[in-house]
């Protein structure tokens, strides 16, 4: 066999499709077409009069605000202070999620100790607890990262809570086998097994963290993107609005990928359906 023959068969041979290289950039661009038609009828409806500034700005203007707003400054100072705040409570939430789930996980006695409040917790309307957050810390910045951190803190439980039950109990026997301790194998058989389940909590809890915030930072908050839109809504700002939405879309589809990379990276020992 030829090395060209042998080139196009390893890629099968390692249990993946072959997909050439020429290919990768235009299925990439074909996911960009339907993007591109939506923004040229927006721009064109906005253009010929028949969508009003009022009720929702060109993309031409959204683009031309964020440029001057950018060299103001005040979106550089708006994100900075969001993702502060998003940040913290993402650290609270994911501390208090991932603790809670590996108590319950591991222990019977935590799981009826500590599941049935929490599931309670969880049926809880999230954002009906702002007059109650505004009631118990005041107007400051505690209510926002509290509400951003219980939002994070349900998705990251449930999900660490079913990997850690869902490892095979036959790897505990050879672990038994093994002579391993308590310690090393929720360290190399349990934590390991329950991976893939958090990283997907993980990603819940991001999406969670930011629409939390988005709410949060509308309630008496005098910085941030949502101070922000805030300010545009009563001056009938559309452009600003939209502006800050998309830079909250933005954030979260950057914290999505920066995890689906930490999944690819943490996941290699794992093999699953070919992509």
């Amino acid at each position: 066999m030829s090395t060209s023959s042998l080139d196009l068969a390893r890629p099968h041979a390692r249990g993946r499709p072959f997909r050439p290289a020429a290919l990768l950039p235009r299925a990439a661009l074909a996911r960009l077409v339907s993007p591109l038609v939506l923004l040229a009828v927006w721009q064109l409806a906005a253009s010929t009069g028949l969508l009003p500034e009022r009720l929702l700005a060109a993309p031409t203007k959204i683009a031309a605000t964020g440029l001057d707003l950018l060299r103001d400054g005040t979106l550089t100072s708006a994100i900075a202070v969001s993702v502060q705040r998003a940040g913290l409570g993402f650290l609270f939430g994911a501390v208090a999620g991932v603790g809670l789930a590996v108590v319950a996980g591991l222990s019977r006695v935590g799981e009826h100790a500590l599941d049935p409040p929490l599931q309670m917790l969880r049926a809880l309307p999230l954002f009906g607890l702002i007059p109650l957050f505004i009631l118990w810390f005041g107007i400051g910045e505690t209510p926002k990262v509290a509400l951003v951190a219980l939002g994070v803190a349900f998705p990251l439980y449930l999900n660490t809570f079913a990997g850690i039950r869902g490892v095979d109990g036959r790897l505990a026997e050879v672990a038994e086998v093994l002579d391993l301790s308590r310690t090393a194998l929720v360290r190399h058989v349990v934590l390991p097994g329950a991976l893939p389940q958090a990283l997907v909590g993980l990603r819940q809890s991001l999406g969670v963290a930011w629409l939390a915030l988005i709410v949060a930072e509308q309630v008496n908050a005098d910085a941030g993107l949502g101070f922000m839109i805030n300010n545009a809504r009563e001056f009938l700002r559309t452009d600003v609005v939209v502006l800050g939405l998309v830079v909250y879309a933005a954030l979260g589809l950057l914290t999505d990928a920066v995890v689906r990379l930490l999944e690819r990276r943490a996941l290699t020992w794992r093999t699953g359906f070919p992509v």
